[in-house]
């Protein structure tokens, strides 16, 4: 063999020893990624908690990948609430959920409809997710696929919590007063009514008022069950109002509030939508006859501050549609006011606009909620406190973004923070009421 032949043969039996190695390097991959699948646990949904919901299409075990879409039932409210539990994650582990819109039809103005409701109400750009229940923050961006949007959560070993924004359940509404009632001596929790599945729609009210009859403020949020960052925004007035802040200390000195975090308690609590419920919602059921006792409660404490000519403030709080980046605030018709109540809504809105200034910003324009709106627009509970409250009464709906990356729990407490002081401020310069004749 002459020196050329034998170098040949020895780079023949190197690249055969590296290709043979190469081999092995790739079949070893493959018997890793099998064997991380075969025994990876398996992926299970569960959504059989309060405020839990989702319809669970299919679970692909190997890519690791849950397709599902909203289950709330329509006639109990638009179908785009979800909120669910994975267990089987490993820490580490990159679990994909793929979310469709609800198929079912929908309700909509008040009636039965053929379509569903469109599937962007379902679907934020960022899901929220928490790995102990009670912390919550938002997924990367979700990444839009076809007619469905994928969000991607890692496993920590236990359990995962994600949802279509952070959840607010009765529980939280009973944490939430217990915690300011310990807080706060002045702070007293009360029982507004039971819903008619029977559940206790519960409120805190607030006042170290030494007059007699102090102006009445009330705030309630989620008479829509799936609008979840309502109840955020009235837990950040709440623990503002109790707090040590100057102002918090003045309004709770000069005012009696009202706060009750959840209206809707029946259709949160089951993880429906609740807006556009049959018979009506709500937000359509402020009437003289009211389907939901607890509408029928608050009307009664209502007219209780108007008769006593005290009703100064009544604020409702919603999230609004998928592509609204700023908070605003939806108004009655000025025309229906008369000239007190037109200059005390201006004079609070500027109040407002100067106090919510961000992360959240409110956007300087408010919108009407008038004939044009829905056909039950005077049933609309913003509308009826106008039309029967004080001349003065100051009657608003605001409604916080919930698409946006500030949209957050933090970001939520701290528009009701600003919101506290806007009516703070208000209420410390507001002209002496007008008796309605």
């Amino acid at each position: 063999m002459n020196a050329h032949t034998s170098q040949t043969s020895k780079s023949l039996l190197t690249s055969a020893a590296t290709a043979s190695s190469d081999s092995r390097a790739v079949l070893a991959a493959w018997l890793t990624f099998f064997a991380a699948s075969a025994f990876a646990a398996e992926l299970r949904v569960s959504t059989d908690f309060e405020g839990g919901s989702a319809k669970v299409e299919a679970i692909d075990q190997a890519a690791r990948v849950i397709r599902f879409m909203p289950d709330g039932d329509p006639q109990r409210g638009w179908a785009c609430w979800w909120y669910l539990r994975v267990d089987g994650a490993a820490k580490g582990e990159r679990v994909t959920l793929n979310l469709a819109g609800s198929d079912r039809p929908t309700r909509n103005n008040g009636q039965d409809t053929d379509k569903p409701l469109a599937a962007s109400w379902a679907m934020p750009a960022r899901a929220t997710f928490s790995t102990d229940g009670k912390a919550w923050r938002h997924t990367a961006p979700g990444k839009r696929e076809g007619a469905g949007i994928l969000y991607e959560v890692t496993g920590t070993g236990g359990p995962l919590w994600v949802a279509w924004g952070p959840p607010f359940t009765p529980r939280d509404t009973d944490a939430l007063l217990a915690e300011a009632e310990k807080k706060l001596p002045a702070a007293k929790s009360f029982e507004l009514a039971r819903t008619r599945e029977g559940r206790p729609v519960r409120g805190l009210r607030v006042s170290e008022a030494t007059a007699p009859k102090p102006p009445g403020i009330w705030v309630h949020a989620r008479q829509h069950a799936w609008e979840s960052g309502a109840c955020w925004v009235a837990r950040g007035f709440t623990e503002w109002l109790v707090s040590d802040d100057a102002d918090a200390r003045w309004l709770r000195g000069h005012a009696e509030v009202f706060i009750v975090p959840i209206m809707d308690v029946d259709n949160a609590a089951t993880g429906n939508g609740g807006k556009e419920a049959a018979p009506r919602d709500h937000n359509r059921d402020w009437d003289d006859q009211p389907v939901y006792p607890e509408v029928a409660a608050a009307q009664q404490r209502l007219r209780g501050w108007a008769k006593e000519q005290r009703l100064d403030v009544f604020l409702d709080l919603h999230n609004p549609g998928p592509g609204d980046l700023k908070p605003f605030f939806f108004t009655g018709p000025p025309e229906l006011l008369t000239e007190s109540g037109r200059v005390n809504r201006t004079n609070f809105l500027a109040a407002a606009q100067a106090r919510i200034t961000g992360p959240l910003a409110l956007d300087p324009k408010p919108r009407v909620t008038g004939p044009a709106y829905h056909p039950l627009w005077k049933q609309i509970s913003g509308q009826w406190v106008n039309a029967n409250g004080n001349p003065h009464t100051v009657s608003i709906c605001l409604e916080t973004s919930w698409n946006t990356p500030h949209s957050t729990t933090d970001g939520y407490r701290t528009v009701g923070q600003q919101l506290g002081q806007a009516v703070a401020d208000y209420v410390r310069t507001r002209p002496a009421p007008e008796k309605r004749d």
